[in-house]
């Protein structure tokens, strides 16, 4: 092709529809034609100029993409013209810090972030290191492949982060995006599961997706409910709010973990004594390594793990964005950029 669709933005929350030439990838890298890309929260810090020395400079965002590789650069050895992968947003490892010799990917220093850092995939073609590239099963299909990407692998990978064993009480709190994943990926690894989100609305939809308990935060108090269950394990925090995960602690049986996924603008505050008394623990989860996330699209297809997406041709990726931004997504918007 002579020239491709990207969606830029600039500022704050400026999108243009722009067309861009093609190049050859770059050594260790490789080209894609993309053919879907969901829209995640995070894609906030490219819209809204977060994380970004010059917010004014045009970029592409989008981390959760699928394609089809259409040119490989120099030293690429494994990967091959015509085969579908994925991208996620850590945009592949540099292998030569200190984090990377010790097996630390996910925290390599030199690892840039894909859509905010560099280009990403509201486009019809983009670029990614080889190191970051992800195998899709020949089941999967690529529109739901591409939430799973980034939701799917975060909250697969957090899950296991708790250390619970099967059986244990685990519970989600926040069934959006990321929730309603979450969910899924508990109940088929085997946990006793709670639901936590506000209103008696989402229960159906929690019961139908996992949840064997529902704890509605809006009537009752969190931490005495999740107590009156004997516990949890762990709680895995997906909503982006401070303020609803502080409560959250008091709630863990001893040695209980709160891994928290969702970034919140407002801090969480913690009682000490519900961390001393118990052994509590609380951690931040960032996402995963390509090949976990190879192993989270496996687990994903055996067990029929499926994202709930909206689909929006690549023209209408700011009305999609803001799909995203207010919550009326129902969960994760996708873009087709075929379309």
């Amino acid at each position: 092709m002579a020239t491709y669709r990207a969606v830029e933005v600039t500022g704050a929350r400026d999108f243009r529809l722009v067309d861009r030439e093609p190049v050859d990838p770059a050594p260790n890298q490789v080209r894609l034609r993309v053919e879907y890309c969901g829209i995640c929260h995070t894609d906030i810090l490219a819209a809204e100029g977060g994380l970004r020395s010059n917010p004014e400079q045009p970029l592409v965002p989008g981390h959760e993409i699928v394609g089809v590789i259409d040119a490989v650069g120099p030293g690429v050895g494994s990967w091959q013209v015509g085969e579908r992968v994925g991208v996620g947003f850590l945009a592949g490892h540099c292998w030569e810090c200190d984090e990377c010799r010790r097996g630390d990917f996910v925290n390599c220093r030199n690892q840039q972030q894909t859509g905010t850092t560099i280009d990403g995939g509201y486009a019809e073609v983009a670029y990614a290191r080889a190191s970051g590239l992800v195998r899709i099963p020949d089941d999967v299909p690529s529109a739901e492949a591409a939430p799973l990407l980034c939701a799917g692998l975060t909250t697969f990978t957090g899950l296991q982060q708790t250390g619970a064993r099967p059986g244990a009480l685990v519970a989600v709190q926040g069934i959006g995006g990321l929730g309603h994943l979450a969910l899924q990926y508990a109940a088929s690894l085997g946990y006793r599961v709670v639901a936590i989100a506000r209103g008696r609305e989402k229960e159906p939809l929690a019961r139908r997706l996992g949840a064997q308990h529902y704890i509605d935060s809006s009537e009752q108090d969190v931490a005495d409910a999740l107590r009156s269950l004997g516990g949890a394990a762990a709680v895995v925090a997906t909503a982006a709010s401070g303020s609803a995960m502080s409560p959250l602690v008091a709630g863990l049986a001893p040695r209980g973990k709160l891994v928290v996924l969702g970034a919140a603008a407002d801090p969480i505050q913690l009682n000490t004594a519900d961390l001393l008394f118990g052994t509590r623990t609380v951690q931040g989860h960032l996402t995963g390594t390509p090949i976990d996330n190879e192993d989270n699209l496996s687990f994903s297809a055996t067990h029929g793990i499926r994202p709930r997406i909206e689909v929006f041709p690549l023209s209408e990726a700011p009305k999609a964005y803001e799909h995203m931004l207010f919550g009326r997504a129902r969960f994760r918007a996708v873009l087709d950029t075929r379309a």
